[in-house]
């Protein structure tokens, strides 16, 4: 298979990214009972993680490819490498805000990596679709690995018992980072032309109409997605009346579904045009929302036993990462591919910044509209997102068949 090991790179890589990433609601509880900090102090972590990852993908997104694609991803996992160390050794707050710091420096260099390089190592619109779901189901394989495997390190008996878990993500990374740099990246990097002219050039894709309907569609998506994904185990708990550790553990279930849904768009990407994928989603996302949410109204206490004696909705809500899936990597192929390849890594750092500020939107959207909506509401504002991303469909589509936009 054609360029085998840099796509087993990107595989790797994505996946101790996501798990590094997306440990952040688990730290926060952390962060609370075992230093003591208030949930005010503890709700910083989200924009440590956030923010870095929009600002460092804006600066990068430009001149990565005369840094290498190769070394830029070899010098974010030596950092989060010594990252997670510093939690295991450091063992204070500031080493949580430090690990999310760098890890949101560092994935904001390796998502602008790892979306330019799908361009270079696949032949055809059709190809670069599948990979990009294939990259992005590993990304959620990734999350459910944090979310199923560190809780195993948690020990009643020893309060730093869970710090082992950092000693694993090292560990990982330092594998990833091993077969990296043994593995031949056959791009070539640009000559310099200097900071200034990369970051004209990158601010000169916003001439293009298409590009602005782009951005709100990565906005409007991931800040639909984060939202739920966020803020599900509340509703788990709060609204379902699961008690805080089902409802993080049904809130796996929502993982699974995404996974589940973009490996088989990875599969099916090659034959089946991504207007008609993403089209029929978002209408089955928003049937969804309508039919299911109303279960969730007056659930009434009771008594856990088994698997059986949960409510229905706690099972099908979290369906909508099923139809949620293929969006975000197909829309993402579909406009990468209707730009030269040399211009993919700027387009991939403007990606990035607008998701990371509209995951940030979401979740605190949702959180300050959770009590005054209730949440068995407060979901039903999605079905706002997912009729705009619905029209934004058509727009993409006709623009993207005209070579001028």
């Amino acid at each position: 298979m054609k360029n085998t090991g840099i796509k087993i790179s990107l595989f790797l890589i994505y996946f101790v990214f996501a798990a590094l990433l997306n440990s952040v609601g688990i730290l926060i509880s952390q962060s609370i009972e075992v230093y003591g900090v208030s949930k005010p102090d503890a709700a910083v972590l989200e924009p440590f993680k956030d923010l870095s990852i929009a600002i460092m993908a804006f600066l990068v997104g430009s001149f990565l490819p005369r840094l290498g694609f190769k070394k830029a991803m070899l010098i974010s996992l030596a950092v989060v490498f010594f990252a997670c160390l510093g939690m295991y050794f450091g063992n204070t707050f500031w080493s949580v805000k430090l690990l999310f710091l760098t890890t949101g420096l560092s994935f904001a260099v390796v998502k602008v990596a790892v979306f330019a390089l799908i361009g270079y190592i696949t032949d055809s619109k059709k190809s670069h679709s599948s990979l990009m779901n294939l990259i992005e189901t590993v990304f959620m394989i990734g999350i459910i690995f944090m979310y199923v495997v560190f809780p195993l390190f948690f020990d009643e008996n020893d309060p730093n018992a869970w710090l082992r878990g950092y000693l694993l993500m090292a560990s990982l990374i330092a594998i990833a980072f091993s077969i990296i740099l043994f593995t031949k990246f056959n791009v070539a990097t640009e000559p310099a032309s200097g900071i200034i002219h990369d970051f004209k050039e990158m601010f000169k894709l916003f001439k293009k109409p298409l590009i602005w309907f782009f951005v709100a569609f990565a906005f409007l998506y991931v800040m639909t997605e984060q939202g739920i994904m966020t803020w599900l185990p509340t509703f788990n708990k709060d609204t379902l009346k699961l008690g805080a550790k089902l409802g993080s553990q049904m809130t796996v279930l929502l993982m699974v579904f995404i996974t589940l849904g973009r490996f088989i768009t990875g599969v099916i990407a090659k034959k089946i045009p991504w207007f008609y994928i993403s089209t029929v989603c978002v209408i089955l996302a928003m049937v969804l929302v309508l039919l299911v949410l109303p279960l969730a109204e007056n659930v009434e206490t009771v008594k856990i036993n088994s698997l059986a004696d949960l409510p229905m909705v706690s099972y099908l809500f979290p369906l909508i990462g099923l139809f949620l899936a293929p969006l975000y990597p197909l829309i993402n192929s579909t406009i990468l591919t209707s730009v030269e390849k040399e211009k993919h890594s700027s387009l991939a750092g403007i990606l990035t910044f607008f998701s990371a500020v509209g995951g940030t939107v979401g979740s605190l959207l949702i959180g300050n509209l959770f009590d005054s909506f209730g949440g068995d509401k407060v979901f039903y504002l999605s079905l706002i997102p997912f009729a705009i991303m619905f029209i934004l469909f058509f727009v993409i589509n006709k623009l993207t068949a005209t070579p001028s936009a």
